[in-house]
C-alpha cells in the first residue's frame, strides 16, 4: 500500500453518474477522490458507443424530466466553457402501434405515455401519422397503423467525450482522479468512511457509490436483491443510401414494433466516426457478471438483430454490420433508478439502475447529489429514487 489520502468526499466509479458527481462537488469547493478501477471514459461499463439518445418528454415517468431538462442546461453550459460538442440537437422520432399494446422500459403504452408528459410540461412535440412520417423520414417503413411522437429538442449525447470533459472539470477545481485502481474494500464509522484499493488508502467524510454493474456486490443488501447486469449488444449496419441518415433529415428514433419490451429497437442518424447506422435492442432475460462478461457480439447476434428488427423498417440498410460493442445495463425490479443512501453505511450514497436510460439524466442527477451529500439546498427531489420503495411495495 503506498499511500494514505483523505478528502470530503470519495466518489467510487467515474462513468456517465460519477463524473457528473466528482465535477459538481469539486466546482462547489470540497475535496474530491474521484476512483475508477478503469482509465475513464471507458468501454468497460455502461457508457460507452459514441452516441447516446436524449429526450424531454421521458416516456418511463414524468420524475425524470426535471432532471433532464437540467442536464440539458448544463450539457450545453460545458460546450460552452469548453468548446467541445457534447449534445446534438437532431430531433427525436418514438413509434409504436396506434393499439397502445407497444410497451418499453416496462411502461405500458409508450408512445402515448410520452405524449402526455409532453402535453404536462409543455415540451414542444407534434404527433405525426404515419403517411406524414414517411413524407418527412423517408429512412423509415411503416405499416400504415403506428403512432408517432416527434421532439424536435430530441437528440444524441457524446458519452465519452461528456465523461471527459466533466473529470477534467473536476480536475481543474482541484478533484484528485484515480484510474486503474481497484477498490478492495469500504469500511464505515461514525466519522466518515475508508476505501482500501489495490494502490492506496483513502478516508472522506463521505462516500458516493456510483461504481454501475459492479454496485449489486459492492453495496450488497437491497441492491443486490434489486439489482440485475445484462449484456447489451450495439451495432453499426452499412446503408446502401448513407444520405437517409445523415443530418439534418435523421432522427434519434425508438421504434416499438410489438408488444413486448424485446420488441423494440432505437437507433441513430450517423453521427460518428462509423460508416454504418448505429442500432440497438434490449434483453433482460440472461442476466451477466461484469467480470465474466462475454465483450465480443457473434454474427449469429448481428444477423438476428437485422433480421428481427430492421429488415423491412429501415430503408437502405443492409445485413452488413461493419462494426459492434458490448455493454452493460443495471436494471432495477421496476426499470427506476435506485439513489439513497446505504441502508447500513449512513455516510454512503449509492447511484444505480440507469436501468437502460440513464445517460441523459445524468449531468443533473450529478449536480443534485452533489448538492444533497453537501448539504445544500435548490436540488432536484430524488426521493422517488429511493430504496424504500421496493420495501413498501
Amino acid at each position: 500500500m503506498s499511500s494514505k489520502r483523505s478528502a470530503d468526499t470519495i466518489v467510487i466509479g467515474l462513468g456517465a453518474f460519477g463524473s457528473a458527481v466528482a465535477w459538481q462537488l469539486a466546482r462547489r469547493g470540497a475535496s474530491v477522490i474521484g476512483i475508477d478501477r478503469f482509465s475513464p471514459p471507458h468501454d468497460r461499463g455502461s457508457s460507452h458507443g459514441a452516441t447516446r439518445i436524449t429526450r424531454l418528454a421521458v416516456g418511463e415517468g414524468a420524475v425524470y424530466v426535471p432532471l433532464v431538462r437540467r442536464s440539458h442546461e448544463i450539457w450545453q453550459a460545458l460546450e460552452s466553457d469548453y468548446g467541445e460538442p457534447l449534445y446534438l440537437r437532431t430531433g427525436g422520432l418514438i413509434m409504436g402501434s396506434g393499439d397502445g399494446q407497444a410497451s418499453h422500459h416496462g411502461k405500458p403504452d409508450f408512445v402515448r405515455s410520452t405524449i402526455a408528459i409532453a402535453q404536462q410540461y409543455g415540451i414542444a412535440h407534434e404527433i405525426l401519422q404515419p403517411a406524414v412520417v414517411s413524407e418527412r423520414f423517408p429512412q423509415f417503413m411503416l405499416r400504415g397503423d403506428e403512432l408517432a411522437y416527434f421532439e424536435p429538442e430530441a437528440g444524441v449525447l457524446k458519452p465519452e467525450r461528456c465523461i471527459a470533459v466533466q473529470l477534467a472539470a473536476a480536475q481543474e477545481h482541484g478533484a484528485i482522479i484515480r484510474g486503474n485502481e481497484q477498490v478492495l474494500a469500504i469500511d464505515s464509522n461514525a466519522a466518515g468512511v475508508m476505501v482500501k484499493t489495490t494502490h492506496a488508502t483513502y478516508s472522506a467524510h463521505k462516500l458516493v457509490l456510483a461504481a454501475g454493474p459492479w454496485i449489486p456486490e459492492m453495496a450488497g443488501g437491497g441492491y443486490k436483491n434489486h439489482l440485475r447486469v445484462m449484456r447489451q449488444v450495439l451495432h453499426w449496419f452499412k446503408p446502401a443510401q448513407p444520405q437517409l441518415f445523415s443530418t439534418p433529415g435523421c432522427p434519434v428514433f425508438i421504434w416499438m414494433h410489438g408488444g413486448g419490451d424485446e420488441d423494440y429497437f432505437y437507433g441513430f442518424p450517423m453521427v460518428d466516426a462509423h460508416a454504418g447506422v448505429k442500432v440497438a435492442t434490449e434483453q433482460y432475460q440472461q442476466p451477466t457478471d461484469p467480470e465474466q462478461l462475454n465483450r465480443h457480439s457473434t454474427p449469429e447476434e448481428q444477423s438476428s438483430m437485422f433480421s428481427a428488427h430492421l429488415q423491412g423498417r429501415l430503408r437502405s440498410v443492409t445485413p452488413e454490420c461493419v462494426h459492434s460493442a458490448v455493454c452493460m445495463y443495471t436494471v432495477s425490479s421496476d426499470s427506476g433508478f435506485i439513489v439513497d443512501r446505504h441502508p447500513v453505511h449512513e455516510h454512503v450514497t449509492v447511484i444505480s439502475a440507469c436501468s437502460g436510460h440513464g445517460f441523459k439524466h445524468s449531468a443533473g442527477l450529478g449536480e443534485s447529489v452533489a448538492q444533497q451529500v453537501l448539504g445544500q439546498a435548490g436540488g432536484i427531489d430524488l426521493g422517488a429514487f429511493s430504496l424504500d420503495r421496493f420495501r413498501r411495495g
